[in-house]
């Protein structure tokens, strides 16, 4: 056996908000040009320091760097290896400015470029910049981020593990801008760009190198795999770093020989979401070392350190501890940072609390595994894992989250309650006889832009220092202004604006039994953009009407129709951290019911458009597709089920954002919604081609403009988009919306963008 005290722990990367979302304020700042470019440096450069000595100082033993990042780390990447868009070439004398521009667009004086686009990073709610590539692609060295902070670190005394992102996922993460090439043919000439990124990193000291590479838990054919093959075959002759190949969010499968092939010196495996992978002890090659992912980087639930103490004791009794790294599952970025910010009792219950770990809770966890691991016996750590041991046992008994009422319901359902009783062409018949809307109708996604004001009365009713009375006349003052405007604009369905809302998620989250929030529980979605999911911790119901009242007030102020806006089952159980002692499906299930009981009131109350919005069908999908069946089957069950209890006559909306829909169009129509609405403006409407190609028999609403860019599009862009869409799609069943919701947009920018495209929806009428 060899000695334990090489036994390593290693973190795989860690939040870059802050405690406080320091980077979100600095960002916006920046942006919104109230501080200056070293104001926002600096602020990064102390959120790394402070990440980097928290780490140190919990034992961890690989610390990695180059995981921060000003927007996103495929971003960091492209801009690494200069694969920058054509439209970019005059900005690449500032770098910041290149990279904010690539990352949600510039209009600028002269300047008005469109962003890169953007989706979901594998099957989380995170978002990345789709790297762009052409036939004639060059790349070049053409940014040292990975060996600035690397160098940074080395002066505060810290070694760090430098991660990258691979080059095979790189290349597969990223699109063809034109046709007649496979972006794999690119990989010879980026090869040499991480050649020359990976001797920097060796020449400033580096030993250990992160390449994470999670494109290997997904299904790859004979050109991806001799990919692989090919690149680490060039990296390992031409590098003398250290390499962890790392991989998260699912198992290796049918890769698994692939990658112990490779030549690198360790290999990471997610044991938190594919734990059968623990079989890999057996045949594991004799010259490499294992990184097992046991501390769960994707919930907030604490770890289980017997179990997992078991699982370490059999690696280092296969392997030896120098062959052994214990490691978090994947990076720690999709949790919040710190559960001890969290102080208030009536948002987030003691008796929930003490089954929860954030980030700096995590690092504690794997740094205690290490010392069970260790066999270190001193009273602390002995007390730790005792109390470790009775929370777990405590959360499996725990009489809070337990309902058989809601059981029983589950139990009861009938197939009949998964289906309208019309099909389309009946329905539609009755709803354009309902709502006598023009051609391209027109409508927005269900969010108004929320202001300073509208932010800090909430703040304000938060604190007590205005009265529920004041608030909610605020609200409804806002909401009549929205209203009259959409009305004098031209908009044919209108929506409230979601002043009351904080999050899609969230403001249902805070009205169904089961779950439980957070004051600080922040986590990136992308750059500055911050959700604080809802925690689902026990069976769902719903107690009472959640939208009612302001969906009933908003439509008494107009005699246009009035869009009811609720948030589907599938995204409110995917955009929270979900209780993890049940199935998905069972949760979903049960989130479905309480949306349904929502819908009926609504149309009893005579909304009859009602918006069930479901960006998050496809992020959900699993990363293999001899899963995707049994999920689809049941997560569009789910929005049936939430969506089905209506007259024929009622129109049912749903609405999904930055999703590829090529290879699940017929689940797609399976959810059978009257409407859908689709991001299609940064893809410039290729998203339609499938939907034309399967012949989508229902209404389609192709997002005309970008709402994630402060750009305002003109008419004729908005026209051209319409015209694309119109060449696929009958004009009958086209509408006319922004890709997303306008939360998060000013009120200057999202009257002039709904102006222009109300316009650009009269020509094409015309």
């Amino acid at each position: 056996m060899t000695k334990k005290t090489e036994l390593k722990s290693n973190v795989l990367g860690y939040p870059r908000i802050g405690k406080d979302r320091e980077l979100k304020k600095a960002l916006e700042s920046y942006w919104a040009g109230k501080s200056s470019k070293d104001d926002l440096l600096n602020t990064a450069k102390d959120l790394r320091k402070e990440n980097w000595l928290l780490m140190k100082e919990a034992g961890i033993d690989l610390i990695p760097s180059n995981d921060f990042s000003l927007y996103d780390q495929v971003l960091d990447q492209t801009l690494a290896v200069g694969a920058i868009p054509s439209r970019y070439q005059t900005l690449k004398g500032n770098k910041l400015d290149l990279y904010f521009a690539m990352a949600h667009g510039c209009q600028q004086g002269d300047k008005d470029v469109i962003a890169m686009e953007m989706t979901k990073w594998l099957d989380t709610n995170y978002h990345y910049i789709v790297p762009e590539f052409t036939k004639d692609q060059s790349f070049e060295y053409f940014d040292s981020k990975a060996v600035e902070e690397f160098r940074e670190a080395k002066a505060l005394g810290i070694l760090t593990k430098p991660v990258i992102i691979g080059p095979v996922s790189y290349l597969l993460l990223g699109k063809e801008k034109e046709e007649g090439f496979h972006r794999l043919d690119l990989l010879d000439r980026l090869l040499p760009i991480y050649e020359k990124q990976l001797w920097a990193l060796q020449q400033e000291g580096a030993e250990w190198i992160q390449i994470d590479e999670p494109l290997l838990v997904t299904d790859l054919d004979e050109k991806a795999r001799e990919a692989y093959q090919h690149a680490y075959q060039y990296l390992a002759e031409k590098s003398k770093l250290k390499f962890i190949l790392t991989t998260y969010f699912g198992s290796l499968g049918d890769n698994r020989e692939l990658v112990l092939g490779l030549p690198v010196q360790a290999i990471h495996i997610d044991l938190v979401k594919a734990p059968e992978q623990v079989d890999i002890l057996k045949k594991f090659p004799k010259n490499k070392i294992l990184s097992l992912g046991l501390i769960d980087g994707r919930n907030i639930w604490k770890n289980d350190l017997e179990n997992s103490h078991q699982i370490a004791h059999r690696a280092i009794c296969d392997l030896g501890y120098d062959r052994v790294l214990l490691s978090t599952s994947s990076s720690l970025l999709h949790v919040p940072y710190d559960l001890e910010a969290e102080q208030n009792e009536e948002v987030l219950p003691e008796s929930i609390k003490r089954f929860m770990a954030f980030a700096r809770q995590k690092v504690d966890e794997l740094a205690l595994l290490k010392d069970i691991s260790l066999g270190i016996n001193t009273d602390e750590c002995l007390k730790a894992f005792v109390a470790n041991k009775r929370d777990i046992a405590a959360k499996r008994n725990s009489q809070e989250i337990h309902d058989a009422a809601v059981k029983a319901r589950i139990a009861s359902l009938k197939e009949s309650d998964y289906s309208r009783k019309s099909n389309y062409a009946e329905r539609s018949k009755l709803q354009q006889e309902a709502f006598q809307l023009p051609l391209y109708p027109t409508t927005t996604i269900g969010s108004f832009p929320q202001t300073k004001e509208v932010r800090s009365w909430r703040a304000a009713y938060k604190k007590g220092k205005i009265s529920k009375e004041e608030y909610t006349r605020l609200l409804k003052e806002e909401t009549r202004k929205c209203i009259e405007w959409q009305e004098q604009a031209g908009i044919d369905v209108l929506v409230h604006g979601e002043f009351e809302r904080n999050d899609m998620v969230e403001y249902f989250g805070e009205q169904l039994k089961g779950f439980t929030f957070t004051q600080k529980g922040w986590v990136q979605s992308y750059g500055s953009r911050c959700v604080k999911p809802p925690i689902i911790y026990g069976d769902v119901s719903r107690q009472k009407a959640m939208t009612l009242d302001w969906s009933s007030y908003a439509q008494s102020l107009t005699k246009k129709p009035m869009k009811g806006m609720l948030t589907g089952p599938v995204t409110i159980l995917e955009w929270s951290f979900v209780r993890n002692d049940q199935s998905h499906e069972d949760t979903c299930r049960q989130i479905a019911l309480a949306i349904r009981d929502e819908v009926h009131d609504l149309e009893q109350a005579n909304i009859r458009i009602i918006q069930i919005d479901e960006p998050a069908i496809r992020e959900g999908l699993p990363l293999r597709h001899k899963e995707w069946a049994e999920y689809l089957k049941w997560s569009v069950d789910c929005f049936r089920l939430s969506a089905s209890w209506v007259e024929d006559s009622t129109q049912i909306h749903t609405h999904m954002c930055y999703s590829e829909f090529n290879d699940i169009i017929a689940d797609i129509a399976r959810m059978d919604a009257d409407v859908i609405t689709i991001e299609c403006s940064r893809s410039q409407m290729e998203l339609l081609d499938i939907f034309r190609d399967f012949h989508y028999p229902n209404e389609i609403g192709p997002g005309v403009y970008d709402i994630h860019s402060a750009r305002v599009p003109s008419v004729e862009e908005m026209v051209n988009l319409l015209k694309k869409a119109s060449a696929l799609i009958p004009k009958e069943r086209l509408w006319v919306n922004p890709d997303c919701g306008l939360k998060t947009r000013g009120w200057e920018e999202t009257k002039a963008a709904l102006e222009n495209m109300i316009k650009a929806a009269e020509v094409v009428r015309g």
